[in-house]
């Protein structure tokens, strides 16, 4: 059976144009089909033949068994909306800056086309949140993340004034520019932007993270997988929020607006080319100093010291 892969690129970046030209031209050389969609085959200046195939949005990812990305933590969240609703697995090759969920950089793409023929690469699955917005008791509209939910103000000339909820209690309200809640994925991203710390990504956890709070109990907060977390708009105030999904979907908040976040049912499936640990990730990303550092000693060194 043949297999196909989504390719997903920015259709504006010329860079990302140039080297997705060049990643459909070996994938179909290999006699593995490509799918994309009708904007950025324009881009890339392609027709459908044996080896692309080109479809709507709605349908592009349908008989895929991966979804490979080109560009920056940006364009890989928009790939991460294919994979998840067609459960699949993600492949993102940094075109960017920081490209934190990308696996491989641009220089290692001839590695990358012979990973994705022979199928080698391992599965790993990151959580994502699931989250509804009410309003006046009524359902508004649901939506979910990879790296985070943020509320944030609507007016920069305005303060946001919101409760907090965890597990049916009130927490604590404060006035704010807002407040972000995160996954361990997303913890590199915004949250850590926010102030918030870096988790783990094999931690099951959510980060609540406020930002620019006017409160002394204003720090982050790191809760379990099963917490039921709420952010309610205080009623009667005149500032309104945004709330927004991993920056790509947003729903206006009016005041008396409640969002209730939750782990999701269905996770992102990450493809992995190696087995790095993720220290060696955050190292390199950003750009960390180990000088010194010597490494624990051999066995024998051990045993000669004691």
């Amino acid at each position: 059976m043949t297999r196909r892969i989504l390719l997903v690129a920015h259709p504006r970046r010329p860079e990302a144009l140039l080297v997705a030209k060049g990643v459909v031209r070996r994938l179909t050389a290999l006699g593995i089909d490509v799918s994309l969609q009708a904007e950025e085959a324009r881009a890339l200046d392609l027709k459908r033949s044996d080896h692309v195939r080109i479809a709507a949005e709605e349908q592009v990812a349908e008989g895929c068994d991966l979804v490979v990305v080109l560009g920056g933590d940006g364009t890989i969240l928009r790939g991460a909306e294919f994979a998840r609703s067609a459960d699949i697995p993600l492949l993102g090759v940094n075109l960017g800056h920081v490209g934190f969920l990308a696996e491989a950089e641009r220089e290692n793409l001839d590695d990358v086309v012979e990973h994705i023929a022979a199928s080698r690469y391992s599965v790993e699955e990151r959580m994502t949140l699931h989250v509804e917005i009410w309003h006046c008791g009524q359902p508004v509209a649901t939506s979910w993340a990879l790296n985070e939910v943020s509320v944030e103000k609507a007016a920069r000339e305005r303060m946001l004034e919101l409760t907090i909820e965890v597990d049916g209690r009130p927490l604590s309200s404060w006035g704010c520019d807002g407040v972000i809640v995160s996954t361990p994925t997303g913890s590199t991203a915004y949250a850590f932007s926010a102030g918030g710390p870096v988790v783990w990504p094999q931690v099951e956890a959510m980060l609540l993270v406020p930002n620019s709070a006017h409160a002394l109990f204003a720090r982050p907060l790191v809760l379990g997988p099963d917490t039921r977390l709420a952010v309610e708009v205080t009623e009667g105030t005149a500032g309104s929020g945004v709330l927004w999904c991993d920056g790509r979907r947003h729903v206006d908040l009016p005041p008396g607006a409640r969002v209730e976040v939750r782990k999701g049912v269905r996770p992102v499936r990450l493809a992995r080319l190696t087995s790095a640990p993720f220290t060696d990730r955050l190292v390199a990303k950003f750009n960390l100093s180990v000088a010194g550092w010597r490494g624990a000693a051999s066995t024998g060194e051990r045993q000669a010291a004691d």
